[in-house]
Parts: structure tokens; C-alpha cells; sequence
């Protein structure tokens, strides 16, 4: 395995030029701030990001708890990357995280000086310090799971136009907790007002009697109650608002939908003089939206 370490000071940009790196040197693997990503994909770890205090985070970036480190060390054996990258603010760093993995040293190291400009670092360093956000080298699909309710949206960047065509490959912006003056948390009550603000988007959907909030450590189930006016397709009705739901939820707060569960309690008609049949039993399963 040939090792690579990327280093530069904290701020510089080095998770935002990690993929473009891996891609200029055909490099398979990344280990950054805790986590181990290849071709995409985390597959091991947890992010320092998701720390509630700096000193968690460096010691989380670090692999100092046994358990974290044992995670990812088997992780990389099993993979077995031809090529790895290690991120790190030091040469030391660098060296710490490579010996704490059971690995070799770094057999090529690059400054992140050699791939930005000043300007660049000194963007960088304002996206860092000023507003707060870090970068993960990772789709945002694959992190969400991990920072359900973070702040966190995907920074897309053109690659160089190839055969008449801009490809894109993204990465992932997250806030994390101790970038706050204070917690980040969101009440079921508003978690409702937005599922009810979704459903009147919709012409099919006449309201929305009940709303239930469940939470788990990797995002929320949103169990729903709705009355569908008659003359819509019900099933397709509950499809639209299931999708609604979770685009609602997610865009405006980062956390993670599992699942949207949608009960049709009853049918609206145009008209008291309408005959009316009754409630209808329909559920519509969120699970996998």
C-alpha cells in the first residue's frame, strides 16, 4: 500500500482539495478527521465533526479510543486500498494517525500549499472560522445519516470539461456542534408546522389532522394522518405527500427522514350534498422514500 499525507494547517482546505488530489494520483482511500472513505463511500469510523468540544474532536481525529481505532484499522485491512491518503494539520499528525492505524508512514506528503493559492486558503479559512463550516471529501448522501440534524448541504464542483462535457463531483458542507455558541435543536412542534406547510402545497391533500414525531440516534419517523379530497388518485396522493414530507424536513433543518409514514384518515368531497362513503384505511409506507 502506498500511503500519501496531505498537510496543512486547520482551515486551509484541505478536505475540499483531498478529492481532487485523490483523483489527479488514482488514490483509492481517505482517512480524514475520523472516518475512512474509499471510492465515495464511508465505510468505517465516526467524524471528529460530530463532536461537542474541540478536545473531542482532536482526540476523535486522532484515533485515541480503542474501539474507534480497531473499527477502522480492520476496515482498511479488509479493503486492502493500493493507495490511501492520510489528512492531517502536521507532519506529526500525520504520523500519529498512520502509526495509531498499524500503518507505515507516509511514503509521499503534499502541502496544501502546493495545490491552492493564497487566495484560496484565505477563502478557506474564512468558510472555517467565520461561518463555520467544514468540508467532508464524501457525497453528502453518505454522511447524512451520521449528522441528522447538523447543518449540512452538498458543495458541488465542476471537474475539468472532458469530450465536450462538465462532470461534478461533490462534497459535503457540515456546521458541527462545537462551531456554536450554544446547542442546535429543533421542537416536534416545528418539525409539525413544517409537515403541515408541505401538505398545503399539495391540491390533493385537504389537511392533515395528526402529525407524530419519532426520533432515533440516525434521524426521525414522521407518522401522518391526512384527508385526501375525493376525485384524487388516494394512493398517488400519499405518494406525492410522503415525497414532500422528507424534501420539506431535510432542506429545512438537515435531519435525517428514515422514514414517512402516511395514514389516509378520511376522503374530503366537493360538497355536502355528496354522498359520502366513509373513512378509507389507506396506509402508504415511507419507509423507503
Amino acid at each position: 500500500m502506498k500511503i500519501y499525507g496531505l498537510i496543512g494547517k486547520s482551515g486551509t482546505g484541505k478536505s475540499f482539495q483531498a478529492i481532487g488530489l485523490c483523483e489527479r494520483d488514482h488514490i483509492e482511500g481517505i482517512i480524514d478527521d475520523g472516518l475512512f472513505i474509499m471510492n465515495g463511500t464511508v465505510l468505517a469510523g465516526k467524524s471528529a465533526k460530530r463532536q461537542a468540544t474541540k478536545v473531542g474532536a482532536i482526540k476523535t481525529a486522532l484515533y485515541s479510543e480503542d474501539g474507534h481505532r480497531n473499527e477502522v484499522a480492520a476496515k482498511i485491512a479488509e479493503q486492502s486500498p493500493r493507495t490511501l491518503l492520510v489528512i492531517g494539520t502536521s507532519d506529526r499528525m500525520v504520523d500519529q494517525i498512520t502509526e495509531r492505524l498499524g500503518l507505515h508512514a507516509a511514503d509521499e506528503r503534499v502541502y496544501i500549499e502546493s495545490l491552492t493559492t493564497a487566495d484560496e486558503r484565505k477563502i478557506a479559512n474564512y468558510r472555517r472560522n467565520e461561518l463555520g463550516q467544514h468540508i467532508i471529501p464524501a457525497p453528502t448522501l453518505e454522511v447524512k445519516r451520521d449528522f441528522s440534524g447538523y447543518f449540512l448541504h452538498p458543495l458541488k464542483v465542476l471537474k475539468d470539461i472532458r469530450d465536450g462535457r462538465a462532470a461534478a463531483t461533490e462534497r459535503s458542507v457540515v456546521r458541527p456542534t462545537f462551531s456554536y455558541f450554544g446547542n442546535y435543536s429543533i421542537s416536534d412542534g416545528a418539525l409539525k408546522d413544517i409537515v403541515r406547510a408541505a401538505a398545503r402545497n399539495i391540491p390533493a391533500i385537504a389537511g392533515v389532522p395528526s402529525v407524530f414525531i419519532r426520533k432515533r440516534p440516525d434521524g426521525i419517523i414522521i407518522d401522518t394522518g391526512v384527508l385526501v379530497r375525493a376525485g384524487n388518485p388516494i394512493i398517488g396522493a400519499a405518494r406525492v405527500f410522503q415525497a414532500a414530507v422528507k424534501e420539506s424536513i431535510e432542506t429545512m433543518t438537515a435531519m435525517n427522514v428514515i422514514g414517512a409514514d402516511v395514514e389516509i384518515e378520511d376522503l374530503v368531497w366537493p360538497s355536502p350534498a355528496t354522498p359520502k362513503t366513509g373513512s378509507a384505511a389507506v396506509m402508504a409506507d415511507g419507509g423507503g422514500i
